[in-house]
């Protein structure tokens, strides 16, 4: 047996074949839940992945996952990598053109979407020529390829639905293939692929070896404790353990922290709860409702609504069981915490640092906030490195975040971004991720933010997230985002763009700028400010920026 994901999860289903392993509380396909046990939930997996077996997808070739959060997704995750088929997420806020990028790019094979999704695939599918197998999730639509359900620009196919004809229903693959498992071996290189980005740029696919994944993204089977040190332990800890923890993670599990979160949860042999989208008063009624312990979510775009729930529609929501809260790709403010805190205080907040490319980093530290930086306590694979002779950086000196060990192979069909991310030094793969940070003198790593969204102004550089942070804090402001505007004195400006609280009173540049200023250096201060009525995010809450500076510069012409 290999640190194979399949081989991992079929050793706990067969410790723990009876227990609970997945519940999704609003399954479209029922109006109702469906709960499957480990047992259950191998079945169900090892029948689609026969199917895709019998359809002539073959070991190495990849699939797409184009689908809102649900059984099927992880049912798809898992049959792919029974069979040795290589699992690629697909953002389903993605457009026509967005998604024949990323078809082709990924030289995608098959596809596994929600019916809603018919329009956008059918387009998209015509312009890739390697995809050869659909099969849709629900029932086909009436007028599908008119629009769909997310509304986007770019959501109609040709002629109706005919790029999308041929897909076979879910169900008929799932009666067509046994249920059991019957596959060929398996090995700890087979791949798992991480398409991330697409906000700042086009995505890029990140290529993880099972093996790596395994102990960077899923902490090699004890995230908290010391990893397994052969296969065989993982099941052994499982049977040796019992049930009673459940994770729910809120975000949509096309971004790679949900699914790994889903992950965890089956490594422990655990339960997971699952909502098609993100709604706080469900969310709320779920928690009580499942008993659940530990939620997963990004930033405060998620966190805040579950604080307006709580105080108002979902006042007293019974969360006694919840033990924590952890957000990933964005960060809780010190405000939004303490908020939370305030009606769920027995709740642990966990602000941990990673990313698509290197897994799990850190947690911050409890006195990180503005003026001070985000500070974390990373492991011992993390160091902070001068971007181009990758030597450790001295202590207050800025350099780029790099892991070393267990990180990816590359960018799937991107030699070039390879070659700018990821190195060698000595017998170690690294990887160089885009966060500058320092070091203290207690060797905790103090990030700054992402270069490439630094703003320099008047040769000062400012790092947005810390000045969002600061803007957070007054008490009308809902949710920002920070931006540079070119300037014709300073090089650009700092540009604050803010969505206030419903029935909060306007706020003016300047109430912003005296509230900041207790908090931030001059220089990192905001000389511009937009009210706009909601602030763009993805769907799983990560900052758009692109779409902060637009909004920032055409309001400053």
């Amino acid at each position: 047996m290999e640190y194979n994901l399949a081989d991992l999860f079929e050793s706990v289903v067969d410790v723990v074949p009876d227990r609970e392993a997945l519940v999704h509380l609003d399954h479209p396909g029922t109006g109702a839940e469906r709960r499957l046990t480990y047992a259950q939930l191998d079945a169900a997996a090892n029948r689609v992945a026969h199917h895709l077996i019998d359809s002539g997808i073959r070991p190495g070739e990849h699939l797409g996952l184009h689908l809102y959060n649900g059984v099927e997704y992880l049912q798809t995750v898992l049959a792919c990598l029974k069979a040795r088929i290589v699992p690629v997420n697909v953002n389903y806020r993605y457009v026509e053109e967005e998604l024949a990028y990323l078809y082709q790019d990924a030289d995608l094979v098959a596809l596994v979407f929600d019916a809603e999704f018919t329009g956008r695939v059918a387009a998209a599918r015509l312009r890739a020529p390697r995809l050869r197998h659909l099969v849709r999730v629900g029932a086909a639509l009436p007028g599908a390829g008119a629009a769909d359900t997310e509304g986007t620009a770019g959501a109609e196919g040709p002629a109706g639905a005919e790029g999308a004809a041929d897909a076979v229903e879910f169900g008929d693959a799932e009666a067509a293939g046994s249920p059991l498992r019957g596959f060929a071996p398996r090995s700890a290189d087979d791949q798992f692929i991480i398409y991330t980005g697409g906000t700042t740029g086009m995505p890029k696919g990140v290529m993880w070896r099972q093996e790596d994944l395994f102990f960077a993204g899923l902490g090699g089977g004890a995230p908290t404790g010391e990893p397994v040190t052969r296969p065989e332990e993982l099941a052994e800890r499982v049977a040796a353990g019992g049930a009673g923890i459940t994770f729910f993670p809120t975000p949509p599990l096309m971004h790679g922290t949900s699914t790994l979160t889903a992950f965890i949860a089956f490594n422990f042999g655990q339960r997971v709860v699952l909502h098609r989208k993100f709604a706080p008063e469900e969310v709320l009624r779920t928690i009580e409702r499942e008993k659940v312990t530990s939620v997963s979510l990004v930033g405060d775009a998620m966190l805040r609504p579950l604080i307006d729930a709580l105080s108002g529609p979902s006042k007293g929501t019974d969360c006694s069981a919840l033990f924590s809260v952890s957000s990933s790709g964005a960060i809780m403010s010190d405000t939004v915490r303490e908020q939370f805190q305030a009606l769920v205080p027995n709740v642990m907040l966990l602000n941990n640092f990673g990313s698509s490319e290197s897994g799990f980093n850190g947690t911050a530290t409890a006195d990180s906030g503005p003026g001070r930086g985000f500070r974390i306590r990373v492991n011992a694979r993390t160091q902070v490195v001068d971007p181009v002779t990758h030597e450790p950086v001295a202590v207050g000196e800025p350099g780029r975040v790099a892991q070393r060990g267990h990180v990816p192979l590359g960018y799937y069909n991107d030699p070039k971004k390879t070659a700018e991310t990821f190195f060698r030094k000595g017998d170690e793969r690294w990887v160089l991720l885009g966060d500058m940070a320092t070091v203290d003198e207690e060797g905790v790593v103090v990030v700054l933010g992402r270069g490439s969204q630094c703003i320099n102004t008047g040769g000062e550089k400012v790092y947005p997230e810390e000045v969002e942070q600061a803007l957070k804090s007054h008490p009308d402001v809902y949710d920002a985002l920070v931006a540079g505007v070119p300037d014709p004195k300073w090089g650009n400006h700092v540009a604050a763009v803010v969505q206030l609280r419903a029935g909060a009173p306007r706020v003016s540049l300047d109430d912003i700028q005296a509230h900041c200023r207790t908090r931030l250096a001059g220089y990192k201060v905001p000389r511009q400010l937009v009210i706009t009525d909601s602030v763009q995010r993805s769907p799983s809450g990560k900052a758009d920026y692109r779409w902060a500076r637009e909004v920032a510069v055409a309001a400053d012409r």
